[in-house]
């Protein structure tokens, strides 16, 4: 079970990895849905993922996309995540692992530290805390860096996280702060076509319990404010969802 809620407060600043490059998380869970939603979460913040559901895959995975975080399921399948990361850290991979578990019990938060974990969250949990707690993992290991500039831009249409200001070219575009989370999730996801699923998932609470056409009515009013007049940037793909891409 994940938790999720949407903070209309100014987002931390990004982070990057080595030369700039994404961070890579690795997210291990033999459940697919949560390690589905564990990935969108990390794709929002512009990290690259991949993701395995046994150990197995796990350390294959690891060998092969070098990840810069892991997030790994103590119960797994085939293999225990403690074993796993015994695996991974005997091919002298040193990077930082959480553990995700049901179970609360303190021998086994010993347990996944003591195997070498950096840190260990039970089920059932938030996104925002499991985020905050990579981030903080990849800080304290020196992996990552802020980014500098707050600033999306395609095309020419730029989103400022810091002011929370957009413009389309010199205009100066005003939205409501559901706007802004939709408008600034399509352009974290430039180019890439995203379902009404996905939008209310991350734009909204998972457990929304309205309708998919609230989606339909907030593009409505974006491209009033973004593509009208205008070569548009905001596309619908019948049957598949929305994306958004350079005039």
């Amino acid at each position: 079970m994940v938790s999720n809620h949407t903070d209309t407060a100014p987002r931390p600043a990004l982070l990057s990895g080595p030369g700039g490059r994404p961070i890579r998380a690795l997210v291990v869970d033999d459940e697919r849905t949560l390690a589905e939603l564990v990935g969108m979460a990390l794709r929002y913040e512009g990290w690259e993922i991949r993701s395995a559901h046994d150990g197995v895959g796990a350390v294959a995975q690891a060998r092969d996309f070098q990840p810069d975080v892991i997030v790994l399921d103590v119960m797994l399948p085939d293999l225990d995540g403690f074993e796993v990361l015994r695996r991974i850290r005997a091919e002298q991979i040193t990077v930082p692992v959480l553990f995700l578990t049901a179970k609360d019990a303190v021998e086994d938060r010993i347990a996944g530290l003591t195997a070498g974990g950096d840190d260990y969250v039970t089920k059932p949990f938030s996104v925002e805390e499991l985020v905050l707690r990579l981030r903080a993992l990849l800080r304290r290991a020196r992996v990552a860096t802020e980014a500098e500039s707050p600033t999306l831009q395609i095309g020419d249409l730029t989103l400022d996280e810091d002011s929370r200001e957009v413009h389309r070219g010199a205009e100066l575009i005003s939205l409501t702060a559901t706007e802004f989370e939709l408008l600034r999730y399509l352009m974290r996801n430039a180019k890439r076509v995203v379902s009404k699923a996905q939008i209310l998932d991350r734009v909204w609470n998972y457990d929304f319990g309205g309708q998919a056409n609230i989606v339909e009515l907030y593009i409505s009013y974006l491209r009033k404010k973004i593509d009208s007049g205008r070569e548009p940037m905001i596309h619908t793909m019948r049957g598949f969802g929305y994306v958004l891409k350079p005039a």
